[in-house]
């Protein structure tokens, strides 16, 4: 098991593992085990986690969450992706939003077995409803489907980013718009994060793991 460029991330040929920080043999989406020395690796798939397709596809800096003692993490899903960076951050205080109950309640069961979890019932679209229970964030984590997405990275940016802060937005083209090209789409979100004051670090793809998906990282200048 051979460490990466990113924290708490390892590599095993051209498969990525993350610690398991949860109890022993805990798996979270059927997701293989394996032991080397003392620790047990989770495998982390990127066809499943768009977070490891980024760290596959490479070409990002390797301070994505380096040092970050907070996060908000928007979209959380029924947690694949939110339980591997919990495993990465062990430290750190991870606020995961969704707004769906019915993917809420694997949440909650898995902040049962990651205690640096703390997920929220709210809509990412109005930061103004859990700012109060975040308050500052070093990393900022999306992956929702709505058509005003690059607007809803800025406010919560705007709203809980602290200074220097990092983000990575996952960009959802098809949930823009059918009919016109990803670069295009692409383009126009990376404009209207440097408007506002976001620095574009990496513009990365993210097929074959993921069609019409295009990560931004991003730093608060």
């Amino acid at each position: 098991m051979e460490p990466t460029a990113w924290d708490g991330v390892f590599r095993d040929g051209r498969d990525l593992y993350t610690p398991n920080h949860g109890p022993p043999g805990d798996r979270v989406y059927g997701e293989k085990l394996r032991t080397a020395g003392t620790t047990e690796y989770r495998q982390w798939d990127p066809f499943r986690s768009k977070l490891a397709a980024l760290c596959s596809r490479g070409g990002v800096p390797a301070d994505l969450w380096s040092g970050a003692r907070s996060v908000l993490y928007l979209g959380g899903a029924h947690g694949t992706t939110v339980s591997h960076l919990a495993d990465i951050l062990p430290e750190a205080r991870i606020y995961v939003i969704e707004k769906s109950p019915t993917a809420f309640a694997p949440l909650l069961a898995l902040s049962q077995r990651r205690s640096n979890l703390y997920p929220i019932l709210a809509d990412a679209q109005l930061p103004e409803r859990y700012r109060a229970d975040v308050g500052l964030v070093d990393l900022l984590y999306q992956d929702v489907a709505q058509r005003n997405q690059a607007a809803i990275f800025v406010e919560n940016a705007r709203a809980v980013l602290g200074p220097r802060g990092r983000g990575i937005f996952m960009l959802k083209v098809r949930s823009v718009t059918q009919t016109r090209p990803s670069v295009s789409i692409a383009r126009e979100a990376r404009t209207e994060l440097e408007r506002a004051g976001l620095e574009v670090r990496a513009e990365v793809g993210l097929s074959p793991f993921a069609r019409d998906h295009v990560a931004l990282v991003t730093r608060t200048r």
